[in-house]
């Protein structure tokens, strides 16, 4: 592939709901640009994008691809980014290395909630943007609906371009509002000028002064000329309109059918002609020499520094480390600081790459996209810079995953080679985390939702050839006394030779600290336990606080006095005291009034205000007591609640399922509290079950 300067490089993610047709629109236009020889299908699973195993299975995307599309001598790089939310990870790394975005709005469904998820992407990383319209070709799809429900949701910097001509309900051309003339399709991606039919024109005419009114707002000679009843020239139009959708004042809705090639080839040079050059956009980092903000600003004549947005570690391709060049011009033969580790690397060979082939290339210019391979110090978010020059660039923020399941080894001895597989599929998917719950003798799979867990489990036997068992996880729920008991403990054992005899006389109280285990005092008088044993005592109640007495669940909060006991000169030891304290602690643990504590967790949800009814309920059903609730004054609710840990599993699905995917969660661990009569006595039986099951 040729080097492309920065101003010929436009970096353009793709965003919209899932299903919406961006897999679609990217193979349509790596086939108008000649990358490829047939128009791949998604049903087909031969996209130029959706290459992974599990996206050709299920028929949507999984993770990002990057796709550059050569067009008019510019190299647009397509981010071809998931729709569906449990790879919101992969949507975010996409939108961090992108200089605009095309929303994919398909004109069957309109517009949806990963729409409007898009949109306030787009705000956060301050991209410009263009909608656009698929499934033309559908007779009853209405474009001018899709356009009224974007003005409603935002306003009046939504901008139509084109509009469609329908013949007999069939698609069969569009009229350019800039240039107010109709084009008709011949062939798969030609076109021919026609005129504009009789029931078009009050479209024209009102989609026209829509434009023609941003126009005029770009400067105060536009204004005077538009009040005096000038007309604008189509190349003032253009040169105004590229102004204001890189400032994402105006946002252009354009349309098509992917699937026919129609309006594709429009949507490529509105691009071109539209959308900024990474030169256009701000980037900064830190020196590291000077402490200084850095401004890279893609400017290809400063020192070499770039940043990694996306790592691929799959064992048919290989490790790739996937950057966006943030300055200077970085070649092949390049050695580069892993500013974050301070290991150099040395390069080798640079990439593009192409779904899922690489094409070597010398070099990549500041702005642009490319992928290096097996660097193997460098991680997702690392900064990659020349050594006399070191810059740290800031990390692309990923959500956090909330949703989490228990897993098990289907074979015995595979659990080193899965601990393995899953920290390389760790290092590709920042929402996948992996925790170890050894209170709860448990491992822990987080992510961002059950579809996310369950193609993490096929990827799993599909890449590395292992299989692990997903289930529901043990809560770390904790044991404690609310009363106070005095109680002794006697270990006796007389067999041929030295006994065995150890005796102690303790209290047990509640300590009111209910982050410690134990408190643990002696107040012996008389030397009636000798000094020595002290210890074996403490040691006795180390053990016994792991496991409680009630139902196996650590303990905490509890305070143990030994006052008195007796030994004997010769069979007495420390393994012998120990005994009669495991003794002492289990009867005064269970005379002290026990009770189980659960973990509470401070939730926060966030969700659109006409579905706040239904989440309170919901959340009242699972114990939760709501502590506030607040507008965020964008139309949605921001809902605050305490909730036991116990009732929080498979939320993720709940909340989706009732707010249509626009509801948000978060949680963090608040406190224990003491657990209701009824949840209690299901969980002391629960462990008498397993107890009698192992017997």
């Amino acid at each position: 592939m040729d080097v492309y300067r920065t101003d010929r490089i436009r970096n353009v993610v793709l965003l919209g709901h899932g299903g919406s047709g961006k897999t679609t629109l990217a193979e349509a236009m790596a086939y108008l640009a000649g990358m490829t020889n047939r128009l791949g299908r998604v049903e087909d699973g031969n996209t130029v994008s959706d290459f992974d195993k599990e996206e050709i299975k299920r028929h949507f995307s999984v993770s990002t691809t990057l796709i550059p599309v050569p067009w008019d001598k510019v190299k647009v790089n397509v981010l071809d980014t998931p729709g569906y939310f449990d790879f919101v990870g992969e949507v975010e790394e996409a939108v961090s290395a992108a200089d605009a975005a095309i929303i994919v709005v398909s004109g069957k469904a309109g517009v949806q909630v990963g729409t409007q998820k898009a949109w306030n992407l787009c705000e956060k990383y301050k991209l410009p943007r263009m909608f656009f319209v698929t499934d033309m070709d559908v007779d009853d799809v209405s474009y001018r609906k899709v356009v009224e429900e974007l003005t409603e949701l935002y306003g009046k910097k939504i901008a139509p371009l084109h509009f469609p001509i329908r013949e007999d309900g069939k698609f069969v051309g569009y009229v350019n509002v800039v240039k107010q003339a109709g084009r008709k399709y011949i062939d798969k991606a030609g076109k021919e000028p026609c005129d504009v039919p009789e029931y078009l024109d009050e479209y024209l005419e009102k989609y026209h002064d829509i434009l023609m009114e941003s126009v005029a707002e770009t400067s105060e000679e536009f204004m005077d000329r538009y009040f005096e009843g000038d007309e604008f020239s189509v190349t003032e139009v253009s040169a105004a309109l590229a102004t204001n959708v890189q400032d994402a004042s105006i946002v252009p809705v354009c349309m098509g059918s992917p699937i026919n090639l129609r309006g594709v080839s429009n949507l490529l040079d509105d691009i071109c002609g539209y959308f900024p050059s990474p030169d256009k956009r701000s980037c900064n980092g830190i020196s590291q020499k000077t402490n200084e903000i850095f401004e890279a600003n893609y400017d290809f004549s400063k020192a070499k520094s770039a940043y990694v947005w996306k790592t691929i570690a799959d064992p048919f391709l290989g490790k790739y480390s996937l950057i966006k060049v943030a300055s200077g011009v970085i070649k092949s033969d390049d050695t580069l600081l892993n500013v974050e580790k301070g290991v150099e690397e040395r390069l080798n060979k640079l990439y593009v790459l192409e779904g899922s082939k690489p094409i070597e290339v010398p070099e990549l210019h500041a702005g642009d996209i490319g992928a290096i391979a097996k660097l193997a110090s460098v991680q997702t978010g690392d900064s990659l810079a020349a050594k006399a020059s070191p810059v740290l660039y800031p990390k692309a923020v990923i959500s956090t995953p909330y949703t989490y399941k228990r897993y098990k080894a289907v074979k015995k001895g595979d659990e080193d080679k899965i601990a393995q597989s899953l920290a390389k599929m760790a290092s590709e998917d920042k929402t996948l985390r992996v925790v170890n719950d050894s209170a709860n003798r448990q491992t822990l799979l987080y992510g961002m939702g059950d579809q996310h867990l369950d193609i993490v489990v096929s990827k799993l036997k599909e890449r590395y050839k292992v299989e692990i068992e997903l289930s529901k996880p043990k809560v770390a729920f904790r044991e404690t006394i609310r009363k106070n008991s005095d109680v002794e403990g006697k270990h006796k054992k007389q067999s041929g030779g030295h006994g065995q005899y150890g005796h102690v006389k303790m209290r047990f109280e509640p300590s009111g600290d209910l982050e410690t285990p134990y408190v643990f005092e002696q107040v012996v008088v008389g030397g009636a336990v000798p000094k020595n044993y002290f210890p074996a005592v403490e040691k006795g109640l180390q053990e016994c606080v792991l496991k409680g007495p009630l139902a196996a669940y650590p303990v905490v909060g509890v305070k143990a006095t030994l006052y008195d006991g007796s030994f004997h000169p010769v069979d007495s030891s420390e393994m012998a005291f120990k005994m009669a304290t495991i003794l002492a602690f289990k009867k005064g643990f269970m005379d002290a009034s026990p009770v189980l504590l659960e973990p509470i967790v401070s939730m926060k949800v966030i969700v659109p205000d006409k579905y706040t009814g239904d989440v309170m309920g919901d959340l009242n059903k699972r114990r939760g007591r709501v502590l506030g609730m607040n507008p965020d004054h964008e139309g949605n609710t921001i809902i605050e609640a305490d909730v036991p840990q116990l009732e929080i599993y498979g939320y993720s699905t709940t909340l989706r399922s009732m707010t249509g995917g626009s509801g948000d969660f978060s949680y963090e661990f608040a406190r224990y509290e003491q657990a209701p009569n009824d949840i209690q006595a299901k969980e002391i039986e629960a462990r008498a079950n397993k107890v009698d099951a192992v017997e």
